[in-house]
């Protein structure tokens, strides 16, 4: 009796359903179709399908001849493409060979004889009216057939035996004329439907308790493949009449490999005919519900939607007996026994496998667990047991699981390249600020985010990862890396982690939500004070920094004097001394993943500091050294804050302010060792005469006659141990100070010997309403010419300016950007310059930021305005490369 659907969805759990073994091939391929074609079919022509394309089945009866033996004489036929041989009682099996030969219909010419494979009795289920049956054959525009059956002369043939002669119908006679849009049917130039729910080209089929409402399927890690829709492809709806079926635990965990088994090339554009073809047989011959692959794979790397069902949902196939209760398939058109499938082909499996078992967290490279629809043995021998479980490859080949050579001897021993093809798999995000994460999770913030994640592929096999926030990349981290960091906006965000693979593949993490409620973020001075120094044990162990390694340092909390809560980000002066080799040293958040940003890059022997501004997620900061070992010292300036203390940052120049060698600004005269020398700020050059808590100064010693440093500390307080700038004879060096204000002045002091100051002022924090606040990003890298990144890939020429855009990208906002922090780093200058950076599209002024002599490498961090979203760069002479880290920016 005929299944219900209810009886049928039980049977099919327990069963698995059943598989088709991979249908026979083409044996008389054409290619394009010529313009005297006769009128006859074209099933490889180039034209749209507008409807569904009615299929059509010959039956011709086979004579017996002799004991044992039965043959359908050669003759000509109606034109068709594939055929198989039926007979009445399903569980009867032909003892001998099941020959056929077709005639080509163009050609006029006679194929070789085929060999036609028995198919397994009741793929499908036992369904009324069931045919034994071979496996379908594609044989390409034929007119003509001839049949033998070569039975063991003591056995009995099988009543009805019957040729079944599939006309799939061409493209160009659909069944109904209609506006439904198809693609176009050409080899490689197949337009897929990006719907997520693939509609039938009849009336949609009812829900059922099988058929879920059609609303989208999860979402994927891996992109979604263009596929071919059955509408596209010309499906005739009318075959289905029951709805598909869905897996009973609603989940994809394997993925199995077929081939069709062909006997000779066939055109690419004859793929959607071969597609009709199979449907038209598997439903009118076979009697099963539809066609039995999920989906199908040509050699031009074409993908076509199989069983109906939506391409985005658990459909349950038939085709690997005993496991389809929780698996998909993907079938490739073709013979694979003797020869592999080719890239393309292997390229498209990859891509709609890796799709398929992305939306349900599977790692195509990995394992899983199936529980056993029926007893059987597999090609290699294996037994198993109905309702027992059993470890498969997430990526199966139809023999693993059924004693078949399917699918083939060539294309089986390329799966093991393609299960590391895809993606990054299993690919999620596992936490937000420490706290553990599930897709579609919720979490709050009051700016920084530290995002850790997790896939199951091998970091070796990962180029990189990236933090997206709204659809945009704000923030890079290396293949070795779970955890990234950024700052967010006020408002909703949806985040997410990318990762580009080796193979130049990408997969997309499920999206967690973060909510930041971002208070103005203000500035705070503080006098500058000691937090750091290797050489004496403060606020890290005694004892150099070796190379790869890392320490962490408390700034915010404790004895720092810098509150517990509410700091962003710290801004502290940098120095390392007694390095025993080159080396650079970058300084990020604690427990975030250290991008490529550095901020201080030096040779053996070089005492070099640098201002640094780097954000803080847990109130530490961490500082890395690449090789050698190194003494770090780094005194904190200030910090940022939410607390709703503070000041408010304003642009202005950069303008000089003080040059001793010219009078500027103070005496002309070096400055002598063990002395200061003041310099008002307030009150002058558009700084306001009250209200200035801090200047921003770019600060540089030329000149020296020994080696010394420099302190910049607000005048009329005590002078720390702190140090902005460390040189020695003969060096000129520069150096970002922030430096709080307090009677309108600030002093300079020189250690030891003389030296020449010159101090260039970029911006002030004040407590005007008029000022920007400030935002933590990256660090990130905007800019490296040795790269090509930001700019083109060259040296910057003397006497010329390359500009970078700076707002928009990484994170950092079109509008409302007043100025930007940036870490500049000079490197392979071929003689002594400068460089300077300015807004770009404004007049440069005499104010440099880097000065370096030939071969030198040499930071410096710059807080430059933004006036028309990007900021320049000058280099006075020689070449030179240029590197720019971005740390924050100030908007209003």
């Amino acid at each position: 009796m005929r299944l219900g659907r209810a009886r049928g969805t039980a049977l099919a759990a327990a069963l698995g359903v059943v598989a088709v073994l991979g249908f026979q091939g083409a044996a008389n391929g054409f290619g394009t179709d010529s313009p005297d074609d006769g009128g006859l079919p074209r099933y490889n022509a180039p034209g749209k399908a507008r409807g569904p394309v009615e299929g059509k089945v010959h039956k011709l009866a086979l004579k017996p001849k002799g004991t044992g033996k039965a043959v359908l004489a050669q003759q000509g036929t109606k034109p068709f493409g594939l055929l198989g041989v039926t007979w009445t009682d399903p569980e009867a099996q032909v003892k001998g060979p099941i020959e056929a030969r077709t005639r080509n219909a163009k050609t006029g010419k006679w194929s070789q004889w085929i060999t036609l494979e028995q198919a397994k009795a009741n793929l499908d289920g036992k369904r009324p009216g069931m045919r034994g049956a071979t496996e379908p054959v594609w044989v390409g525009l034929s007119d003509g057939a001839e049949v033998r059956v070569g039975a063991d002369a003591a056995a009995a043939l099988p009543a009805g035996l019957e040729l079944a002669l599939v006309d799939p119908g061409s493209t160009g006679t659909p069944k109904k004329s209609g506006d439904l849009k198809a693609g176009d049917l050409k080899a490689g130039d197949l337009k897929a439907e990006p719907a997520a729910f693939a509609a039938p080209a009849a009336d949609p089929v009812p829900p059922t308790p099988e058929q879920p409402p059609t609303i989208p399927g999860p979402a994927s890690t891996a992109p979604k493949p263009e596929i071919v829709s059955r509408v596209q492809w010309g499906a005739d709806e009318s075959l289905n009449n029951e709805g598909p079926i869905y897996l009973p635990g609603g989940r994809i965990k394997a993925t199995f490999v077929h081939h069709t088994a062909a006997a000779a090339p066939y055109e690419c554009s004859e793929s959607a005919a071969i597609v009709r073809g199979l449907h038209v047989y598997h439903v009118k011959e076979n009697l099963w519900r539809d066609l039995g692959y999920n989906f199908l794979v040509d050699k031009c790397g074409t993908i076509f939607e199989g069983r109906q069902g939506g391409v985005d949902q658990p459909v349950m196939g038939a085709h690997s007996y005993g496991w389809n209760s929780e698996s998909t398939s993907v079938s490739v058109l073709g013979d694979y026994t003797s020869a592999g499938a080719s890239p393309a082909a292997l390229d498209a499996i990859s891509r709609v496998a890796a799709y398929k078992l992305g939306q349900y967290d599977g790692d195509m490279n990995g394992t899983t667990t199936l529980t056993a629809g029926a007893t059987q043995t597999n090609f290699y021998g294996k037994t198993f047991t109905e309702k027992q479980t059993y470890e498969f490859k997430t990526l199966s080949g139809h023999r693993d699981g059924f004693n078949t050579q399917c699918p083939g001897n060539s294309l089986y021993p390329q799966l093991d390249g393609l299960r590391t093809s895809g993606p990054a798999a299993a690919l999620k995000v596992t936490s937000v600020n420490g706290e553990a994460a599930q897709p579609g999770s919720s979490f709050q913030t009051p700016g920084p985010v530290s995002v850790g994640f997790a896939t199951s592929t091998a970091s070796t096999q990962v180029s990189k990862f990236e933090l997206l926030v709204d659809d945009k990349s704000v923030a890079t981290a290396a293949g070795t890396a779970r955890t990234v960091s950024t700052s967010l906006t006020s408002g909703s965000h949806q985040l997410q982690i990318r990762a580009t693979s080796t193979n130049g593949k990408v997969s997309t993490s499920l999206p967690v939500t973060v909510v930041a409620e971002v208070k103005d973020i203000k500035f705070v001075p503080v006098s500058p004070k000691r937090l750091m120094d290797t050489r004496e044990g403060l606020g890290a162990p005694a004892g150099k920094v070796a190379g790869g390694s890392s320490i962490t340092l408390q700034v915010a909390g404790g004895a720092t004097g810098i509150p517990a809560s509410g700091v962003t980000a710290a801004v502290l002066n940098v120095t390392a001394t007694e390095p025993t080799q080159s080396s650079f040293v970058s300084v990020y958040p604690a427990g975030a993943t250290r991008s490529s940003a550095s901020n201080l890059n030096f040779t053996a022997g070089q005492t070099i500091p640098n201002l640094v501004v780097v954000p803080v997620v847990d109130g530490k900061v961490s500082f890395y050294n690449h090789a050698g070992a190194v003494h770090l010292i780094a005194d904190v300036t200030g910090y940022f804050t939410s607390s709703g203390e503070g000041a408010a940052h304003t642009n202005v120049g950069p303008t000089r302010l003080m040059d001793t060698r010219e009078g500027l600004g103070t005496a002309k005269a070096k400055v002598a060792g063990g002395t200061s020398v003041s310099l008002q700020v307030a009150g002058i050059e558009g700084i306001p005469a009250t209200g200035v808590k801090a200047v921003v100064l770019n600060v540089t010693a030329t000149n020296p006659t020994q080696s010394s440093f420099v302190s910049v500390y607000p005048s009329g307080t005590t002078r720390s141990s702190a140090s902005n700038l460390n040189f020695t004879a003969g060096q000129t060096i520069p150096n970002l100070v922030v430096v709080p204000v307090v009677d309108g002045k600030v002093s300079f002091y020189n250690h030891a010997g003389t030296v020449d100051l010159i101090a260039d002022i970029t911006g002030y924090f004040s407590d005007s309403a008029a000022g920007a606040t400030h935002t933590n990003v990256g660090p990130t890298r905007l800019m490296d010419t040795r790269e090509g990144l930001g700019t083109a890939k060259a040296k910057v020429a003397g006497g010329t300016s390359v500009s970078l855009q700076v707002a928009g990208i990484e994170g950092i906002p079109a509008t409302g950007v007043k100025a930007v922090v940036l870490n500049v780093t000079a490197t392979n200058p071929t003689q002594s310059s400068f460089v300077s950076v300015y807004p770009s599209g404004t007049t440069r002024s005499s104010a440099s930021n880097l000065n370096f002599t030939a071969g030198q490498t040499i930071p410096n961090l710059v807080i430059v305005p933004v006036v028309d979203g990007k900021v320049s760069f000058y280099n006075h002479a020689g070449t030179v490369d240029l590197i720019a880290d971005i740390t924050g920016y100030f908007t209003k």
